[in-house]
């Protein structure tokens, strides 16, 4: 008698199973989330994997734009690590009123009269910021506060009721790179480390200045060695996986 045993042979892991490290230029008003729920379809789709990990290496603000790095499969293992590297933005900021939000999600407020801001002294506050402070950040973001977001206590209009705590951050670059005094709004690139909040600061240049400031827009250019040299944008990424099937 033949006693025949058949093996079955183990299905090879798909690349992003194994692990990749994505680059994406995230587009405005889309959240970080968004995202990465959207890869994680795209993958289901294209390539069957019904089960894979997918997780981001930073929040981008949905009214930012920019470098984000996204893991799969293995790799969702060293999201902490990019995580930890420092940041480098371009940022657009409107000066002579305040926003809650500190950043256009929410409507100006305390107007203030700008013309005796000048290019000098827009320099000189600047420096100030350089170095290891202590920065607050926004009401509205994402900073927890007895276990909740802090911005579900400011959607509600309990902002005032929360204390945010301030934290240890540190600014290594900190450049002027436009300044319209006619649209009261400047350009800065700003190199810092992880935690900082491009609208706190924005928010804080505004108060040392005595005529507030907000975040009109906000571009991440790098993080750690990986710039927006790197990127792609969803859609390619979508061309990508599509082409690979055929």
């Amino acid at each position: 008698m033949n006693i025949t045993t058949t093996q079955q042979e183990e299905k090879p892991k798909d690349e992003f199973e194994l692990g990749k490290v994505l680059v994406f230029d995230k587009p405005l008003r889309w959240t970080s989330f968004d995202i990465v729920n959207k890869v994680r379809y795209l993958l289901r789709h294209y390539r069957g994997l019904k089960k894979i990990k997918v997780g981001h290496a930073g929040t981008l603000d949905p009214l930012a734009t920019g470098v984000l790095i996204v893991c799969t499969g293995k790799k969702t293992k060293e999201i902490t690590s990019y995580q930890d590297h420092g940041k480098e933005y371009i940022a657009t900021v409107k000066l002579g009123a305040t926003t809650p939000s500190y950043d256009l999600e929410t409507e100006p407020e305390n107007f203030k009269d700008t013309s005796l801001v000048t290019e000098n002294s827009l320099v000189e506050t600047l420096k100030g910021f350089l170095g290891r402070q202590e920065q607050y950040p926004p009401v509205y973001s994402a900073k927890k506060i007895d276990g909740k977001p802090a911005f579900i206590f400011a959607h509600k209009g309990r902002g005032d009721e929360v204390k945010m705590r301030a934290q240890l951050i540190e600014i290594t670059l900190l450049n002027l790179l436009e300044f319209n005094p006619l649209d009261k709004e400047f350009k800065i690139q700003v190199a810092c480390s992880k935690g900082t909040y491009i609208r706190s600061l924005a928010h804080d240049i505004g108060q040392k200045l005595g005529v507030g400031a907000y975040l009109t827009g906000l571009r991440r250019t790098r993080i750690g060695d990986i710039g927006l040299e790197n990127a792609i944008s969803i859609e390619n990424f979508e061309l990508f996986l599509a082409e690979s099937q055929k």
